[in-house]
């Protein structure tokens, strides 16, 4: 947790500052994005909650989304926009963030490398982007897609002010 606790505090900082809160979907980071948000302390005055939307029982359980939505292909920029903003409308955030990818050793049955995420933020702005590591280790990538999805949210609050 130690290389994600500053990127998350920076995040922390701005948002209570801010009077701000986010909510998050992650997948592929299996978690860690949330953990590091809550491993800052006063974490309850910024973060509403958050889950890992792994599987369709957990897009429908979790998200409340139909089965149209269910069957719609992840790892991309559009599928974690919508779960951005879903998760962002159920918990009444300021900011929605989602991560969402395949983490490894092999690639996911889209037909996605290992390596490959889509970060989406739903708020005030709403902006997406997609990394491509290039790394087959499922861990070493679950914790470059904590990194990288912390500093995507952290230039997106930056632009917004």
């Amino acid at each position: 947790m130690d290389k994600l606790t500053p990127l998350a505090a920076s995040l922390a900082d701005r948002l209570k500052a801010r009077g701000e809160t986010v909510a998050v979907a992650e997948s592929s980071a299996g978690g860690l994005i949330s953990a590091a948000l809550l491993a800052v302390p006063g974490a309850s005055a910024y973060f509403l909650g958050g889950g890992v939307i792994y599987t369709r029982a957990a897009r429908r359980g979790l998200l409340g989304l139909s089965e149209d939505v269910i069957a719609m292909r992840a790892a991309t920029e559009d599928y974690a926009q919508l779960l951005a903003g879903t998760v962002r409308e159920r918990l009444g955030a300021t900011w929605g963030f989602c991560e969402t990818g395949a983490s490894g050793p092999t690639g996911n049955r889209y037909g996605d490398a290992p390596g490959h995420a889509c970060f989406a933020v739903a708020g005030p702005l709403v902006r997406a982007t997609t990394l491509e590591t290039g790394i087959a280790d499922r861990e070493e990538n679950m914790w470059r897609f904590a990194a990288e999805g912390l500093a995507f949210l952290e230039g997106v609050l930056d632009e917004a002010g």
